[in-house]
Parts: C-alpha cells; sequence; structure tokens
C-alpha cells in the first residue's frame, strides 16, 4: 500500500500550482469560522500546520494575525507564499517537521491543522507537539474526516486499490477525535462538525469535468427554494445534536491548553 511521502506531496502541489485553486478545491472557511469564534485574531500568533495551500493562513493574516505555517514540503510553502503576496499581507512559510516543529514551548496562541492527523499511524506525537508549542491558556484547532459516512467507504476502497491520492490515511469518530487531545492533557472547549453544501458527489463531479475535461460547474449552485429551505429546517433541528457529529463528513474539536500552575 503506498504510503504518503514528501516526494508524494511535492508533486500533489506542483500540479496544484498549475490550476486555479479556488476552482478546483474551494474552501468552507471552517478554520477560520472556529479561529474567529475565539474571539479578534488581531495580534495572536497562529500557527497553521500543514496548510496546504495557505488559503486560510492568509485570511488570517488579513485579520491581524501574525500567522505562520509549517510544512515539510516545499510546494505547499510556495503556494502559501504566493497565496500572501497576491494578498499582500505576511505569512511566515516554515519547513519543518510537524512531530518536532521548530518552534520554543509556548510560542502560539493557537495551533490548528486541517485534514493532516488522518495520515498519522499513531497521532500522539503530532497532538503531543502541538500541545507543546502552544502558550498556557492557547488554544488547538483539528479538522478531520468522520467514520460514519459514505466518503470513508469509497476512500478506504480507493486505498485498497491503491488509487487513493493521498495514500494511506484513516479516519475519526467525534469520540475518538476527544479522547487523543484530552490524552495530551488539553481540556476540550467544543466539538463541531460540517455537512458539505453543495454536497460532496456534486464536489466530486465538478472536479472531474474541470481537471480533465475544462467544463466548469458553479462552485455554489443555485438552490432549488424548496430543498434549500427543507435542508435548512434539517439543519436547524437535528445539526445542533451531538448525533448529527457522527453523520457529517468533517468533524473537528477546539481543544484549551490548561494555564501554567503557579
Amino acid at each position: 500500500m503506498r504510503a504518503s511521502t514528501p516526494q508524494h506531496w511535492q508533486r500533489f502541489w506542483e500540479q496544484a500550482d498549475h490550476l486555479e485553486l479556488d476552482e478546483v478545491y474551494g474552501t468552507d472557511g471552517r478554520m477560520v469560522r472556529e479561529v474567529m469564534l475565539l474571539g479578534d485574531p488581531a495580534g495572536k500568533r497562529i500557527l497553521e500546520v500543514g496548510a496546504g495551500s495557505g488559503r486560510d493562513a492568509v485570511t488570517l493574516a488579513r485579520a491581524g494575525a501574525e500567522v505562520v505555517t509549517l510544512d515539510y514540503v516545499a510546494g505547499s510553502l510556495h503556494l502559501t507564499g504566493k497565496a500572501a503576496g497576491t494578498a499582500g499581507v505576511r505569512v511566515a512559510p516554515v519547513c519543518g517537521d510537524a512531530l518536532g516543529s521548530p518552534f520554543a514551548d509556548g510560542t502560539f496562541d493557537v495551533v490548528l491543522h486541517q485534514g493532516l492527523l488522518e495520515h498519522f499511524r499513531d497521532v500522539r506525537p503530532l497532538l503531543r507537539d502541538n500541545a507543546r508549542i502552544l502558550r498556557p491558556g492557547g488554544h488547538l484547532i483539528v479538522d478531520v474526516p468522520q467514520t460514519f459516512h459514505y466518503y470513508t467507504v469509497g476512500k478506504q476502497l480507493l486505498i485498497a486499490l491503491d488509487k487513493w491520492f493521498a495514500g494511506w490515511e484513516t479516519q475519526f469518530t467525534i469520540g475518538q477525535l476527544e479522547g487523543h487531545v484530552r490524552r495530551e492533557g488539553m481540556t476540550v472547549v467544543r466539538s463541531y462538525g460540517d455537512w458539505m453544501v453543495p454536497g460532496l458527489w456534486y464536489r466530486a463531479l465538478r472536479k472531474l469535468l474541470l481537471t480533465r475535461l475544462g467544463r466548469r460547474l458553479p462552485m455554489h449552485p443555485e438552490p432549488v427554494p424548496a430543498a434549500a429551505r427543507l435542508g435548512e429546517r434539517w439543519r436547524g433541528w437535528f445539526g445542533t445534536r451531538r448525533a448529527a457529529l457522527y453523520t457529517m463528513p468533517t468533524i473537528g474539536v477546539v481543544a484549551r491548553k490548561p494555564e501554567a500552575l503557579h
């Protein structure tokens, strides 16, 4: 079974550099939303680990945060620098290993990562280093794929066939994710999740048509009024319940590092 390697991700981001990222990948802004819920990010030191294209990092820098990104792949760091330059903001891309990041203890107010934890067979070293570089009272935001979803079925089938774009990866229930974070001494402040709107099948079709045929479908198609109203009612009723977190394709936790003992 093919594993993810620096060379693998370098090729991935080199290919992405030739595409219009907003057209191909889009962004739901979950990480930015969760940071904003912690208060005004202006002046805060924020680290995004495995920042990918760096779009969330750029958005947070626009809001006044002092943003650093960490990745071990030059292609990702290049895209982050490129996005920051285009936006006219400062983001500091750093090349390094997330399992032993090159930062002093207590450096950051917020550490976040999206779509990263699932690539580690043992998640403890990553989360332990995340906690180490957070200041006392700082927050960790971790966003991952959720187990009980048809996305997981398709992904695991492609992994078994050695056809998954990211090599090997896993997934988590909300209970498992909370447990991992708590074992590193942090307190879960809140847990969250998102249903994809538009849905996963539409996004997959859109990406396939764009990358293979050059045909563009709208990123956010005009909703059917009746279906949109029904969806809003469903999300309003069921989406606030914990059980909903076991049906969403993506979930996350916001955790707080304890204050220093005096």
